[in-house]
């Protein structure tokens, strides 16, 4: 005859289903927002471009490669009002410069003449972006944001300013015209008008200053140089 056991083994213990799903929501939250925080503080890096050159304003090159010869002269003429000095990437209005374009500087500094004389602007780069607008149109038009989400980064980099320009000028919807075409019919009056109330010193707006009426004579030399380099 058998001796049976009398004693019965212990049933473990079943975790409420509920409870798994809990702990792996709380898992995944958190390894999500490591990520979030990695990829924030990747956006974030100092950045100190290498971009140098003697020429002033619209005589530098432009850093981005290729494109369409119209527009980049544009963007060359643009410059020779908006930011004719040496290294045009880095100044911010009033000439003093940004040593971090890992990001806009968004540093708002004292307008000390014009119109808005006595107001701040955070003007900065070759095409003299204010804050806001350069969010606006980098989050539309840069080729390479990082971080995630809320935390988006748009590094102001010499590349990232001119291709963001680029392909805002190349926006027909933009601007409600297509202003390679009136570049190639030699236009050049229509589109600083057009593009005036953005850019306020290629005339035709609010104030001027002293290279606004030799714009279109700069756009045509330039325009030369860029079609040669295609």
């Amino acid at each position: 005859m058998t001796k049976t056991d009398s004693t019965k083994s212990e049933t473990p213990k079943t975790v409420p289903l509920e409870q798994n799903v809990g702990n792996w929501l709380v898992r995944s939250m958190i390894l999500f927002a490591i990520v979030l925080i990695i990829g924030h503080m990747q956006g974030k890096r100092p950045s100190f471009f290498n971009f140098d050159s003697a020429d002033r304003g619209a005589d530098a090159p432009l850093v981005m490669r290729g494109g369409d010869p119209y527009i980049r002269a544009l963007m060359r003429t643009i410059s020779a009002s908006e930011s004719n000095v040496r290294n045009p990437y880095s100044v911010m209005y009033g000439g003093s410069r940004a040593e971090d374009l890992s990001q806009h500087p968004d540093r708002c500094i004292t307008i000390v003449n014009g119109p808005n004389m006595g107001d701040c602007t955070t003007a900065a780069g070759r095409y003299q972006f204010i804050t806001t607008t350069w969010q606006e149109k980098a989050k539309r038009y840069h080729p390479e944001p990082s971080g995630f989400f809320m935390w988006r980064n748009y590094s102001f980099e010499p590349q990232y300013q001119d291709e963001v320009v680029y392909r805002w000028l190349s926006d027909s919807q933009a601007w409600g015209a297509d202003i390679r075409k009136l570049l190639k019919e030699g236009k050049i009056n229509t589109v600083l008008k057009m593009l005036s109330p953005t850019w306020t010193s290629l005339g035709y707006g609010i104030e001027t200053n002293s290279m606004s009426d030799d714009l279109p004579r700069i756009y045509r030399k330039i325009l030369q140089q860029e079609l040669q380099r295609n």
